[in-house]
C-alpha cells in the first residue's frame, strides 16, 4: 500500500485524481508539461531535508558536501546547454529570477550616478503576449518601475522593431526587456541588443516559454546579445516548476547578491536537483528531436485551426503556441475554454492584440503542444484534434456534443498513455 494513501488519505486522494486526469486529458496550456520519472524521483528526494543558505563552498549550514555537487552539477549543465558565462539556479520560479534581475540593474544603475532605485524600463505589453512580471501594474515590475509597453503592430499583430526603437528613443529607458508568455513569432534578439545600445540601456531577455526551442537551436539564442537572460524551468525546457538567471561574468556577484540574500533564504535543493536532471535530459541529442515535433505539431495544429475557419493571430507560429481568435465564432475565451475542460481538452483563455474583452473574459484561447508532443503525438493528432475542438466551440453548449468529445478525447489519450506506472503504483 502507498505509505501517503496510509498516512494522509485525503492529500493521496487529490495526487492519483491529478495524475488520471493528466493521463485522460489533451493537454494543451502551453506554459504546462509533463516531467520524466526521473524528474520526480529527483524531486521527491530526501533533499528535500537539507537547508542551504547561500552557495556551493559558500554555506551558511555544515554538511552540505553532496548538496553543493548538485548544485555545481545544475550549474555546469545549465552553462552547457545554453553557453552562458554566469547561470544562477537557485530563483524558486521565474518571478523571482525577473525581480532579481531589475534589483542587479537598480544597483548597477546606483554605481553609474543613477540616483534612484526606481527606473524606466520598456517592456511588451501583457495585452500584447507580455507577462505579469513584465510590468503589470499589481506586479512588483508595475508597482516598483517605470514601465513603457511596447505591443504589436496593428495590421500584421507581430513586433515592429522600428516602432519600439522610437519608444526607446523617446523614453530613454534604461532597460529594454524582451520576451512572452503569449506572442507565436520568434523574437529578433540582435534587433533588441541594436535599440538598447542606441539608447544605452541595458538588455534583459525572459526566455521562460521558448527555452527549450533555443537549447535544441531553433529558435535564435539571447546570451549573446543581452547582459541577462532568466528562465524557467518548467515548459518546453520539460523540467520541474522552479527558475534561473543567466548573465556575464561581470554580473555574477550582483545577480547572485540579489538571490541570496536578497530575496531568497535557503534554495529549494530537491528541485536544483530536478532542475539538473532536466538539464541533463535536454543535452540529449534526442531532446532536439522532441522540440522540432513541438514545432511541427504547433504548425500542424494552427494550419488545420485555420482551415477550419478560426482566424490564427499574426496568421500563424514560429514557436510552441498559437493564439486564437474567437470574435467572429460569437464565443469568448473564457466560454470556450470552460466548454473545452468538459471534454477533456485544456486550454486557457488568452487576451488577443488589442482586446476589447477584459483580461478575465478575453476574446481568445492559447494552445500549446509541447505537452502532447510529450505523449508521443505528432501531425495526424493533430488534425483529430483540431477537429474536436471545432466540434465543441460550434455548439458549446450541446450536451451531446460534449459527451461525443469526450469519449473521442478518452480513446485518443489511451493511444499515448502518461504515467501509467506511477498510477499502478499509487493504486496499490
Amino acid at each position: 500500500m502507498s505509505l501517503l494513501k496510509k498516512e494522509d488519505n485525503q492529500i493521496y486522494k487529490a495526487i492519483l485524481n491529478e495524475t488520471k486526469r493528466e493521463n485522460n486529458n489533451i493537454e494543451l496550456i502551453a506554459s504546462e508539461n509533463f516531467v520524466s520519472e526521473a524528474v520526480l524521483e529527483a524531486q521527491g528526494s530526501v533533499l528535500t531535508n537539507k537547508y542551504a543558505e547561500g552557495y556551493p563552498k559558500a554555506r551558511w549550514y555544515n554538511g552540505c558536501e553532496y548538496v553543493d555537487d548538485v548544485e555545481a552539477i545544475a550549474i555546469e549543465r545549465a552553462k552547457k546547454l545554453f553557453g552562458a558565462e554566469h547561470v544562477n539556479v537557485q530563483p524558486h520560479a521565474g518571478t523571482p529570477a525577473n525581480f532579481a534581475v531589475y534589483l542587479a540593474v537598480a544597483d548597477l544603475l546606483k554605481e553609474r550616478g543613477y540616483s534612484s532605485g526606481r527606473y524606466t524600463v520598456l517592456a511588451m505589453d501583457l495585452a500584447c503576449g507580455g507577462h505579469l512580471s513584465h510590468g503589470n501594474p499589481h506586479n512588483f515590475s508595475g508597482r516598483f518601475y517605470d514601465i513603457v509597453p511596447y505591443g504589436v503592430s496593428h495590421t500584421t499583430e507581430t513586433l515592429d522593431y522600428d516602432q519600439i526603437g522610437e519608444l526607446a528613443k523617446k523614453h530613454k529607458p534604461k532597460m529594454i526587456l524582451a520576451g512572452a508568455s503569449a506572442y507565436p513569432r520568434a523574437i529578433d534578439f540582435k534587433k533588441f541588443r541594436a535599440i538598447a545600445d542606441s539608447v544605452g540601456a541595458f538588455l534583459f531577455v525572459d526566455i521562460a516559454h521558448i527555452a527549450g526551442l533555443i537549447a535544441a537551436g531553433l529558435h535564435q539564442n539571447p546570451i549573446e546579445y543581452a547582459e541577462f537572460v532568466t528562465s524557467t524551468t518548467h515548459k518546453t525546457l520539460r523540467g520541474p516548476r522552479g527558475g534561473f538567471i543567466m548573465c556575464r561574468k561581470e554580473f555574477a556577484k550582483k545577480i547572485d547578491m540579489e538571490v541570496f540574500p536578497g530575496l531568497q533564504g535557503g534554495p529549494l535543493m530537491h528541485v536544483i536537483a530536478a532542475k539538473a536532471v532536466c538539464f541533463k535530459e535536454a543535452l540529449k541529442p534526442e531532446f532536439k528531436k522532441y522540440q522540432a515535433q513541438i514545432l511541427k505539431n504547433c504548425k500542424a495544429l494552427s494550419q488545420e485551426m485555420a482551415i477550419l475557419g478560426y482566424r490564427i493571430v499574426a496568421g500563424g507560429t514560429d514557436t510552441h503556441l498559437f493564439l486564437v481568435d474567437l470574435t467572429k465564432k460569437n464565443i469568448t475565451g473564457k466560454a470556450a475554454a470552460t466548454a473545452l475542460d468538459k471534454t477533456g481538452i485544456t486550454v486557457n483563455k488568452n487576451l488577443i492584440p488589442y482586446d476589447t474583452q477584459s483580461p478575465f473574459v478575453a476574446s481568445g484561447i492559447r494552445i500549446g503542444t509541447p505537452a502532447i508532443t510529450t505523449r508521443g503525438m505528432e501531425e495526424p493528432q493533430m488534425k483529430k484534434i483540431a477537429r474536436l475542438i471545432d466540434k465543441v466551440l460550434s455548439d458549446p453548449d450541446s450536451q451531446k456534443n460534449i459527451q461525443e468529445v469526450r469519449k473521442k478525447v478518452t480513446s485518443l489519450v489511451r493511444e499515448f498513455p502518461l504515467y501509467k506506472g506511477l498510477i499502478r503504483r499509487l493504486e496499490k
